[in-house]
């Protein structure tokens, strides 16, 4: 029988005889169909508070310097024992950050720099450091910080929000590095568009306001430093933490949705009739902060994770998932408090029982004198315990239906049931029944795929379906692309 397949993820469309789905979930993209998604697994001891932003640097060694922050407070995490040491200036408090914002860092060489919009811009040498102290040269307090060129850019700058602020080219933590006029530092006002809610750095910067959106074209030897061009008006960003930079592309979310802009390019609409009005439904827009976009180094994948409407406080509670090779979405279903991406912190000989298998190191599989530092980043979340976890756990449980089959004409009969098209070897499949397009579809019973026929033996005789995979939380697969009904028949009107 021809296989029905689980098809794109697209819940602003009807799937009534469509080549769309609109129930997909805890599965990526792939280009035969979906894979599974890892639950979270620990890494490190509680943060003990909310965490409210979280970087990973790195030494020229390549080892991990992984900081955190709390409402009043910055963090090193301990490489050996893995619990946060507090490195705030003077050893804290700071002024609480707004609860509407998270702290903000980037890397410039062996600097890290944290802002926040109620305290002084922080700096912290990663080689020689034991604590943050306030950046040097008087910058001001700021939201949002990204690295253009070789300029340090402030944005959403306390008391002037429409304002842009670079410190001197390779120079930002000196007397004069944020003295306008000087070694290239200066600053601008944006006349129009709103407040600045966000920078994607790079080689050339994109601004992004209320209603406008701008590219920073630096300008070597000219007076202006930077050519500040608008890209687009009408046109803006819902959420300045949903703004992603991956590779040389932009990724963002308006009120009209969310959007790309390729390098040179403009903004175009990706979620447009596919998920923008599914999402912005589900989004709570009153806890913006938690709407957090992150690329995955170890894929063309993107991600969003926001606290929906029904969520927990303090909590996102969703995700969703954009690959941009393969253009399509799917959603997910987890919870934690921040999320960004980093390689896992060196681990030695003393550490190692903590981490090996049964928690000995005898255990171990490998015999070894030091465990090197991993230096290729992946994503990581910091969970509702405020511990920081990678996405190395069991797959999460994933739920998968077809497109609703059958007319108005024609029924929708099985005696036998459908094979999942899947390596899963646990699968429970069911089908959906409904006679009408205004009721509402009655769920099947679920019927565990037989081990010797590959069958989910299941009886279905409506005038419409969808077809449902259940995958368990914890089962090891790898693809799934659909359904093929062993003996489907289309027959007449009863």
């Amino acid at each position: 029988m021809p296989i029905v397949p689980f098809a794109e993820y697209k819940p602003d469309l009807s799937d009534y005889q469509a080549t769309t789905a609109q129930n997909v979930l805890n599965v990526v993209p792939r280009g035969d169909g979906y894979g599974p998604f890892a639950s979270l697994a620990a890494i490190s001891q509680s943060l003990g508070l909310q965490c409210r932003g979280a970087f990973a640097a790195y030494k020229v060694d390549g080892s991990v310097v992984v900081f955190a922050a709390t409402v009043t407070d910055l963090y090193l995490l301990n490489n050996t024992t893995f619990a946060w040491s507090k490195v705030s200036l003077g050893g804290g408090p700071y002024a609480a950050i707004s609860a509407e914002d998270q702290w903000q860092f980037v890397q410039f060489n062996n600097l890290v720099i944290a802002v926040q919009a109620n305290v002084a811009p922080q700096v912290f040498n990663i080689a020689t450091s034991s604590e943050f102290v306030n950046l040097a040269g008087n910058p001001p307090q700021a939201r949002y910080i990204a690295i253009v060129g070789k300029f340090v850019v402030l944005t959403g700058i306390l008391g002037n929000p429409n304002r842009l602020k670079w410190s001197g080219l390779n120079d930002v933590n000196g007397a004069n590095s944020w003295t306008a006029g000087i070694n290239s530092s200066d600053e601008q006002d944006l006349a129009d568009g709103g407040f600045c809610r966000g920078i994607a750095g790079g080689e050339s910067g994109v601004v992004l306001q209320d209603n406008i959106i701008r590219r920073m074209i630096y300008l070597p030897g000219d007076p202006r430093v930077f050519q500040i061009e608008k890209i687009a008006e009408g046109l803006g960003v819902y959420g300045p933490y949903s703004l992603i930079r991956s590779g040389s592309t932009v990724f963002f979310y308006s009120l009209k949705g969310f959007h790309r802009i390729d390098p040179g390019g403009v903004p175009v609409q990706i979620g447009r009739e596919r998920v923008d009005r599914t999402f912005f439904k589900d989004l709570d827009a009153a806890n913006l902060q938690l709407f957090m976009g992150v690329a995955d180094p170890r894929s063309s994948r993107v991600m969003w994770v926001y606290k929906s409407v029904n969520g927990a406080t303090n909590q996102f509670d969703r995700a969703l998932c954009y690959d941009p090779v393969l253009d399509r979405f799917t959603p997910l279903r987890f919870s934690g408090e921040f999320v960004f991406h980093m390689a896992q912190p060196g681990v030695t000989l003393e550490a190692l029982d903590a981490l090996a298998p049964g928690g000995s190191l005898d255990a171990m599989t490998q015999s070894l004198d030091d465990f090197q530092s991993a230096i290729l980043p992946e994503l990581a979340a910091f969970d509702g315990s405020h511990v920081l976890n990678f996405f190395r756990g069991s797959n999460l449980e994933a739920t998968l239906e077809t497109a609703e089959q059958g007319t108005d004409g024609r029924r929708v009969k099985m005696k036998v049931g459908f094979r999942p098209v899947s390596d899963a070897t646990a699968v429970y499949g069911s089908a959906s029944r409904r006679e009408n397009l205004q009721q509402s579809a009655t769920a099947g019973t679920e019927s565990l795929v037989n081990a010797k026929t590959g069958i989910c033996n299941m009886r279905v005789d409506t005038r419409y379906s969808r077809f449902k995979c259940r995958i368990p939380a914890g089962a090891v697969w790898t693809f799934i692309n659909g359904v093929a009904p062993a003996d489907l028949k289309a027959t007449g009107k009863r």
